[in-house]
């Protein structure tokens, strides 16, 4: 793996520079080059015969800074993956923004840079070497100081309570202060809406049934792969919803031809 550093600190640069040494594989050790601002990593990015595969990247540096240059990265045909290593934990929701791999804050531990570096290398691997930043838009969780970056493709369903949203997956489920209509709006032809307040994964749909509440009397229901729940369908999206279950129907029909005897 080629990695860069970009870090205006000498020392900063030098103590990343051990640390990667701890975490590689002898059979395939890493290849790195430094940078000092966003210039001289433009010259690196631009210069060097193997393209970089990873940039671990500081935020504030004289001239430039880290998220510009992380944003100039994203307009690249095949952009490295970002982890960013800062001394400072507040622009960890702009760094996710900018799909950012990683956030480490400085003093750097061992183990979470292994944890990143781990995160890179699953990446790498789902996309046959591409870099992450080619990867689905991701939601992102923030709770108690932390933020989680939640990839599309994981979110089964997302549904309104009162002034926030339910981010459900397969394992867990989680609290985001947003609406669904924003939601519906950042990330136009995820999902599915089939209620006012629910917004489901098409892909998820297993089965559309006949469902019976005290509220709304006799309606439809979906069931969904990932998750025991059953959400209710509204008569205004149930159209919408057979109409992406015949196409899932199809598409599956297309890769898995039948053939009768």
């Amino acid at each position: 793996m080629h990695v860069l550093i970009v870090d205006d600190e000498l020392l900063a640069r030098n103590r990343l520079r051990v640390l990667l040494s701890e975490c590689e594989d002898p059979v395939a050790p890493f290849v790195i080059d430094e940078a000092a601002n966003v210039a001289q990593a433009h010259e690196v990015l631009h210069r060097s015969p193997q393209p970089v595969d990873l940039v671990l990247l500081d935020i504030q540096m004289p001239g430039p800074d880290g998220m510009v240059l992380a944003q100039t990265l994203r307009n690249m045909t095949k952009p490295p993956a970002v982890v960013f290593v800062t001394a400072h934990s507040m622009y960890a929701a702009s760094a996710f923004e900018v799909e950012a791999v990683d956030y480490l804050t400085k003093p750097v531990r061992l183990e979470r840079l292994h944890h990143a570096l781990a995160k890179v290398r699953r990446l790498r691997a789902m996309d046959g070497g591409a870099s992450s930043s080619e990867i689905a838009p991701a939601i992102l969780i923030r709770d108690r100081g932390r933020t989680e970056r939640i990839p599309l493709q994981q979110v089964a369903y997302l549904k309104a309570e009162q002034k926030y949203v339910t981010v459900r997956t397969a394992c867990r489920t989680y609290i985001l202060d947003s609406s669904l209509s924003e939601l519906e709006t950042r990330f136009p032809n995820q999902f599915l809406r089939i209620h006012r307040n629910a917004l489901v994964h098409p892909a998820q749909i297993r089965v559309l049934e006949k469902h019976y509440t005290d509220e709304e009397g006799e309606g439809w229901a979906v069931r969904l792969h990932s998750v025991p729940e059953i959400l209710q369908v509204s008569r205004r999206q149930l159209s919408s919803v057979r109409a992406a279950l015949q196409g899932m129907l199809r598409k599956s029909e297309a890769r898995s031809p039948i053939s009768i005897a």
